[in-house]
């Protein structure tokens, strides 16, 4: 419970409080400015860190593709190869 007369004197006190304030007309706008550059840059950020990682793994990709003998990991590497009986399988998969 207030007592009467303790909200006039607090309203009072707020409003001397806020005559005394100055309002910059430019404040918000810099403010404003200085938050969409954060957003921008963070954003900017964000796209060239995500394409590093995309060329990086790129680059690993490549490089063990290269590094790969051609020779193997090759399911059917005799084309002219036939099973011995008809509808018998002699390997799956990987040699």
């Amino acid at each position: 419970m207030t007592t009467p007369g303790a909200d006039e004197r607090l309203r009072e006190a707020f409003d001397a409080l806020a005559s005394g304030v100055r309002a910059d007309p430019g404040a918000y706008r810099r403010a404003s400015a200085g938050w969409r550059r954060r957003y921008r840059r963070r954003r900017l950020v964000l796209a060239i860190l995500a394409a590093l990682v995309f060329t990086a793994a790129d680059a690993v990709g490549l490089w063990a593709l290269s590094q790969a003998d051609p020779n193997t990991h090759v399911i059917f590497s005799d084309p002219d190869h036939r099973p011995a009986t008809p509808g018998q399988v002699d390997r799956i998969g990987q040699p």
